[in-house]
This record gives structure tokens, sequence and C-alpha cells, in this order.
């Protein structure tokens, strides 16, 4: 066990190595689970006995108050989607701390049921409580999904030669956190009032559902894998992807780049957080054969989604060339 390990676990993700430790533990026998626990897999895959395969993912909200109810569903949906899937149920459970007004559960009801209705997943379920020891709500979501047999996109189906092409761009979700949790520090380091608007409002424009994205993307040729990048960055995701598919990546810096927009940029710069290593639902990863990069990016732009091809996954030995980061770059800001 490393000494990260060994030592107090910080906010964020549980160390990879540990995670991985504790998913080795959970050895499944039953054969209708097509895919189980795995590190870097955005869903489960359930085999019902039907003409599809459930798809199943569970995701906390914990960094982002605002919208709390609307976020937890389309990041939840988000998991689905990444794995080929169409979400349709949501289960919900909510906890508020002691004293929270009754006001609060109302609008998380209403804004989960808004969420829900756009894009058309249904409400089943969940669980409410009050409790003690925390200071904000949190929601944790479980949403379940279909996707037809042998069309799933898993994580780990990156292939040699594959093209990576990224959707929306970079840190869309943690530009918009930073500009609505931490807009005085902002504000006190020289970012203007113009520019935490806008990056607020990433939230909604670009957004970070990527429901839509996945869906064009599978209308327009075969995806070999789709990943839903969250804690831990772009970074993070394109090496859980690396990693799951036994491959290597070669990103282009300068493509990264250009699809890290002038406003999370800014915000990054001024609490000197690298967007790469920021949490960042909003964008979908896609590994295609190289042929067909050019009509999928295209589709995607038709659909006025802005999209481009960031490297090519490589032999193994040649590994990722961009950085690891030891915990989500929000979640060091938040922390402080």
């Amino acid at each position: 066990m490393t000494d990260a390990q060994n030592g107090p676990l910080r906010v964020g993700k549980l160390p990879p190595d540990l995670l991985g430790q504790l998913l080795e533990q959970a050895n499944i026998g039953d054969p209708s689970v097509i895919l189980g626990p795995r590190m870097g897999e955005d869903a489960a895959l359930i085999d019902s006995g039907g003409e599809n395969y459930l798809v199943v993912s569970s995701d906390p909200i914990t960094f982002a108050a605002e919208q709390l109810g609307w976020y937890a569903v389309h990041v939840n949906a988000n998991d689905i989607a990444a794995t080929g899937g169409t979400p349709r149920w949501m289960v919900m459970t909510v906890i508020l701390p002691d004293g929270s007004p009754p006001q609060l559960a109302k609008d998380i009801m209403r804004q989960t049921l808004d969420a829900c209705a756009e894009i058309g997943v249904t409400l089943v379920g969940g669980h409410t409580e009050v409790t003690y020891g925390i200071d904000r709500p949190i929601a944790i979501g479980t949403m379940i999904g279909e996707v037809a047999r042998g069309k799933q996109t898993p994580t780990s189906g990156v292939q040699e030669g594959d093209a990576i092409v990224l959707s929306k761009g970079v840190g869309i979700e943690g530009t918009a956190i930073l500009a609505i949790e931490v807009a005085d520090r902002l504000r006190a380091a020289g970012v203007s009032d113009e520019t935490i608007r806008h990056g607020a409002d990433f939230l909604h424009d670009p957004g970070i559902s990527v429901v839509h994205d996945s869906h064009i993307a599978l209308k327009t040729v075969p995806i070999h894998a789709m990943h839903d990048p969250t804690e831990g960055g772009i970074a993070t995701a394109l090496h859980e992807m690396a990693d799951a598919s036994d491959v290597g990546l070669d990103i282009d810096a300068d493509a990264m780049e250009a699809m890290t927009s002038p406003e999370a940029t800014e915000i990054c710069r001024a609490l000197s957080v690298d967007p790469l290593g920021l949490i960042a639902a909003g964008g979908l990863l896609l590994a295609v054969a190289p042929d067909d990069a050019t009509a999928v990016i295209a589709a995607l732009e038709g659909a006025s989604i802005r999209a481009t091809q960031i490297g090519l996954a490589v032999p193994r030995p040649q590994g990722v060339n961009v950085p690891r980061f030891a915990r989500d770059e929000l979640a060091r800001v938040l922390s402080t």
C-alpha cells in the first residue's frame, strides 16, 4: 500500500490504487452481469433477458449546491449515455442539513422533475431525510437506462490507432462551479463580473449534459468507446480510458488548449488551477476509427456541438502524455 493510501483520505476520488483494491473484492458470480465494477467504467451492464441490456450508474453531487436536483439528473444520465445507452429511470436520495427550510426540499424536487422531463427520464423513487453533521444538501442519484445488445460503448473499448475526439470543451463543469461557489475570490483576483457570469452559465451553455452528444455520435459512425470525464478532469478521464483499454494515448496539447474556453482559461489562471485536472462534465470523449473522425466531428458540429480530434490511441508502452492529478483541482480549491 502506498504512503498516500496509509495517510488520511482527502476530498475527491479515492486514490486509484486503493480504489482498485476495493473493486478487486467485488467478485461477480452472476452471469447476467455483463460489465461490473471496473476502473474507469461509467456504468454497469446487466442482461435481464430482453432485447436490451440494462445500464445502471450511480453518482453523488457533493461539490455543488446550486440547482442540486437538476445537476444530479444530468450527471447520472451522462454515465448511461457514455456507455451507449438511453437513460430511462431515476432513483434519487436527498440528504438535507439539520434546520433546512422546507422550501429547499421543494426546490430540489422541482429541479429533479424538470431535468427528468428535459431528457425523457421518469423519477421512480428514492429517499429523503434531514441529518446532522453536514453543512450543505447532498444528492445521490441512480440512473437506469437501456442499450441494444452489442451496441454498448464501454470505456475499455479503445483500439490502437483510434482517433480520440472531444465534444464541447475542457473543464466545463468545474468552470461553472468555481464561478458560482468562489465568485468573490475570483473578483478579488481581478476576474470581471462578465466572465464570472458567463462561466456560471456553462451549466446550461454549452451545458453539462452529453446525452445529445452521445446520441448524435452513435447515429453517425461506429463508436468503439466513450467516457464521461468528471472528477479529475479530462486528464484523469484520458488515463482511465487508456488504463481500461490497455493502450497509450498521444494527446495534442494545442488541440486541448483550443478546446479550453477563454472563460475557463481566465478563471483557472486566477485560481492557479490547471484546467486539465478540473472536473469536466459536459465534454464527451469518443474513440473511433481514424477514418470516421471527420464524420463524427461534422455531425456534432452540425448540431451546434463543438468537437475536435485531440489525439490518437497508441501502443501501451508509449503511455499517456497528459499529467495525472492526485485529486481534482476543484476539490483542491474548495478545500482551502
